[in-house]
């Protein structure tokens, strides 16, 4: 996405608290300073959420330290240490930074969900103990983040989800891994639609897969219904994947610390029903050396020097008989002639699992200039539920769509979304079948024992789709016809006098030919 939030999402303060924590880290670092930030809007949450129920149980006469009222409630419990108050009320000492890791510390020690999450680091932080002070005071400037009205409203989430979006954009290539534009998560729950079940990201980076995914559950089937299970290799962004499940209490399952999915794998005998993801592209050193024999590899041994096929067949080995994949890819992998991965590519398509495949527009990343697509993979293809899809693939070309927000950075509108997977929806539904219809220069449905082996199972959308139609101008067929040949008749008459005079005029100079 582009870091702002989109539409009615916006709460109307983020830019402004943006721009006046982003003013205060100087010279530091984006990819340094959100480990600052980021746990600061953690803390405050949590300390918000309290002090609301502390206020509410003093004002009825109740026991404000009885912590069963808090956990009945589903907030966290902070110690008198770990109150956001106090840390406002020393903002100006010199040993602020101290002061927020022994916060950091009683909470966790009271909150076993958040042990080894919370970042400890704050007084050998690079910030000023003044700037870092004075980050305290911006946030205890600031409403609540934790009453039950700004809980019902996520605004702490919405809050978090901007921030990661704009770090992402302000670190551009050099930190933005973890982060997945919030346009293509829309639209990867959109086409998957996970209503219930068992979610499953290997590259979960800061969670949002899993925000979105129980926001779909939510908002369709008015309820969650899901177990979320997660992976993350990099430490401080399985940290922040923590809080950002934590502030929103969802309940996730993404091991017992940060651990490289491929080598390590956490979950060998977990069948998720939805595996929604965006792992790195074109990774070199990926294990390959160890993991010969690994029974994740069904239809081939992934090359040495690239992960792209390794993590395909992840998730294709981690799915439920009845389960789906939504996986982000580089555009590399629809076309690669590489022995090993069209190998693995022709098998996974004949043994038809490739249910679609999405060319996204460029410049939707904030992280890297590589032009991207989406494989849809699924195990129920022949789902009683659904229209059979056997031996059929559906591609879609949306390279046309989305709208710039500035000179480096495009977004899919909630429109371009809308027609995507209303698109994969009217092919895959028995109901809406009758809607869908070829596009051409934007959809087809093919199947597999003609056109994709006739394409030598290179799967580009647009050798499929083709170009998109020329706009009818209204002029008729054949004057056009007429008025384009009488121009090119002219052209090709003035190609010759020129032809003639060039003669000439070498000639004169001596050089005939």
């Amino acid at each position: 996405m582009s870091a702002d939030l989109e539409g009615s999402d916006a709460l109307g303060f983020e830019n402004e608290l943006w721009a006046s924590a982003n003013k205060l880290r100087g010279n530091m670092d984006a990819s340094e300073y959100k480990h600052v930030v980021l746990p600061l809007v953690f803390l405050k949450y949590i300390s918000d959420a309290f002090e609301d129920i502390h206020a509410s149980l003093v004002s009825r006469g109740r026991n404000p330290e009885n912590r069963d009222e808090y956990i009945a409630k589903g907030v966290f419990w902070v110690p008198e240490k770990g109150r956001w108050n106090n840390l406002v009320e020393n903002a100006t000492d010199p040993s602020i930074g101290i002061m927020i890791d022994d916060a950091m510390e009683a909470i966790e020690r009271d909150n076993p969900e958040l042990r080894n999450v919370l970042p400890k680091n704050f007084g050998s932080s690079d910030l000023s103990s003044r700037i870092l002070g004075e980050v305290v005071t911006l946030f205890g400037n600031m409403q609540s983040f934790g009453d039950e009205d700004a809980r019902s409203k996520d605004v702490i989430g919405r809050v978090y989800e901007y921030f990661i979006g704009k770090f992402a954009e302000a670190e551009k290539k050099g930190g933005g891994e973890f982060y997945t534009p919030r346009s293509v998560v829309r639209l990867l729950t959109e086409i998957l639609q996970p209503y219930e079940g068992r979610i499953y990201d290997g590259c979960c980076g800061s969670g949002g897969m899993f925000v979105q995914s129980l926001k779909f559950m939510e908002a369709h089937a008015g309820r969650v219904n899901a177990s979320v299970w997660g992976q993350e290799s990099n430490p401080t962004t399985w940290r922040l994947a923590k809080m950002n499940l934590a502030i929103r209490r969802i309940d996730a399952n993404l091991g017992e610390s940060h651990e490289d999915t491929l080598v390590n794998d956490y979950f060998p005998d977990l069948r998720a029903d939805f595996t929604i993801v965006n792992p790195p592209f074109n990774i070199k050193d990926w294990g390959f050396e160890s993991l010969q024999d690994d029974p994740r590899w069904m239809y081939g041994v992934p090359p040495k020097g690239n992960a792209n096929y390794a993590w395909i067949q992840h998730y294709l080995h981690h799915l439920s008989p009845q389960g789906m994949a939504g996986i982000v890819m580089s555009n590399g992998s629809l076309s690669t002639t590489r022995k090993e991965e069209k190998t693995i590519r022709e098998g996974i398509i004949n043994d038809d699992k490739l249910d679609c495949v999405i060319m996204l527009p460029n410049k939707l990343f904030t992280n890297t200039g590589i032009s991207a697509c989406i494989w849809i993979l699924s195990n129920s293809k022949t789902d009683s539920k659904f229209r059979s899809r056997s031996g059929e693939t559906l591609f879609i070309d949306c390279r046309g769509m989305g709208s710039m927000v500035n000179r480096t950075l495009r977004e899919l509108t909630a429109e371009d979304v809308a027609k995507v997977a209303g698109t994969y929806q009217n092919w895959r539904s028995k109901d809406s079948f009758d809607d869908y219809e070829d596009e051409r220069g934007f959809c087809k449905a093919v199947t597999t024992a003609n056109e994709i082996t006739e394409h030598e199972y290179i799967i580009v959308p647009g050798r499929y789709v083709g170009a998109p139609p020329l706009p009818d101008d209204g002029e008729p067929f054949e004057d056009k016809m007429k008025r384009l040949t009488t121009e090119l008749g002219e052209h090709f008459a003035e190609s010759r006098r020129l032809e003639e005079e060039i003669r000439k005029n070498l000639g004169d100079l001596g050089f005939d030919f």
